[in-house]
């Protein structure tokens, strides 16, 4: 990817959000980071929290923090959703965090164009 659309930064993270690839994670610090706002994962965190009411499917379940774990989980509605959603794409979890982290891991500062 190039360049973003130009757009607000809720936008924004829901168009890198989409890019995360099915099995792999990234972390709200590293969305922000890509974003040129490395100090707003938790603004990440937010908007992510407000992508169920948008009109694409944005796979917010991919998004975790930065020791992989699953703390955006209970805005799924379902309490295992997130595990779930992530054990069905072959991640390794315990506890509620993923076991392979840095296996998984997809950082956008490296995987796309800036």
């Amino acid at each position: 990817m190039s360049k973003l659309e130009e757009s607000g930064f809720f936008d924004k993270v829901y168009q890198v959000t989409c890019l995360i690839p099915y099995g792999r994670v990234t972390s709200y610090g590293a969305i922000a980071k890509y974003l040129g706002s490395a100090r707003s994962a938790r603004m990440v965190g937010w908007a992510l929290n407000g992508s169920k009411n948008q009109l694409e499917d944005i796979p917010a379940h991919r998004v975790v923090n930065r020791n992989g774990v699953l703390t955006g989980k209970f805005h799924f509605g379902q309490e295992n959703l997130m595990h779930d959603l992530l054990l069905s794409e072959g991640l390794i979890l315990k506890e509620n965090q993923i076991i392979n982290f840095k296996e998984v891991f997809w950082d956008p500062s490296i995987e796309l164009d800036l």
